[in-house]
């Protein structure tokens, strides 16, 4: 892993609050029409269970998910889906700083410049989901979509920015307990210019109100720090955040995770941009810059 190019960042630029509208890009070489109605909800229930139309007019088409409930006030009503109309991009997807971290899809620039139209689909009423439930209708909803379009070359995951080709998606085998992180969660990485200081962190866990990570440090190989990552995230992930300000998780001792090594976590404001509260991990000698 190595990032040379030198970017500049805004850090007022802020992250999506937790639990907001989950949004993936379908990109697409050819404008196409909006697939019928049957087709959609034939391939949304197969992979999502029963479902119901709730609307098809060529702009836009949702879908209800009816063995979910989110529970309201006055009613408990089934998550939606919602499926654009295939349009041309006006807006960049990502911007200089974004494509610089597309480690999962190596041809990404080509594919952006390439497509020109996109799909754009969300969800709706899903914030009050179990986290793991959404995730797991998340990751059949990309599954469906990935049915429903077969001209889609690629899908970026909006508020991470992660980017795979569509037959990377296809050919994914990890586990279904792991997948929403695969697909949805980038851990990025930048060197700080004029230091040896490092910086890897990540993007994607707030749609289910879990926290991100950082680390801030030097001396180590970031590409262990990657997968460290990686695992500590899966581990937010199965065990609901156990992790508290103050606490301590095992660190990297020969290049293994090793329990006599133990590395403090505590809740920082992220180095990098869009500004968010993360989970920061200290590295103890290895560690760079100053926490509070």
């Amino acid at each position: 892993m190595s990032n040379d190019e030198v970017l500049q960042q805004d850090m007022e630029q802020q992250g999506q609050h937790p639990g907001m509208v989950f949004v993936v890009h379908l990109l697409m070489e050819e404008k196409c029409d909006m697939p019928e109605k049957r087709l959609m909800q034939t391939v949304m229930s197969k992979h999502l269970g029963d479902t119901d139309c709730i609307g098809h007019d060529g702009k836009v088409a949702g879908f209800a998910v009816n063995k979910y409930r989110v529970k309201f006030k006055d009613a408990e009503l089934p998550p939606q889906l919602m499926v654009m109309e295939c349009t041309s991009i006006e807006q960049p997807v990502m911007n200089q700083l974004e494509m610089s971290q597309v480690w999962d899809c190596p041809g990404g620039a080509e594919i952006l410049r390439r497509c020109q139209y996109q799909v754009v689909a969300v969800d709706l009423l899903a914030a009050g989901l179990p986290y793991k439930d959404r995730a797991d209708m998340l990751v059949d909803y990309v599954d469906a979509l990935l049915e429903i379009y077969p001209s889609c070359q690629a899908v970026v995951f909006d508020l991470s920015k992660k980017m795979y080709t569509r037959e990377d998606l296809l050919a994914c085998d990890v586990a279904r307990e792991r997948k929403f992180i695969k697909y949805a969660v980038n851990v990025r990485f930048f060197k700080i210019q004029g230091t040896n200081d490092m910086v890897v962190d990540s993007l994607g866990m707030s749609t289910l109100f879990l926290p991100d990570v950082q680390y801030h440090f030097r001396g180590l190989d970031p590409n262990l720090i990657v997968n460290h990552a990686y695992n500590l995230l899966s581990y937010l992930y199965d065990y609901d955040c156990p992790i508290k300000s103050g606490d301590t998780v095992d660190g990297i001792k020969d290049g293994a995770l090793s329990q006599e090594i133990q590395w403090k976590a505590q809740i920082e404001q992220s180095l990098l941009q869009p500004g968010r509260p993360l989970l920061d991990i200290n590295t103890n000698e290895f560690a760079a810059g100053h926490r509070s």
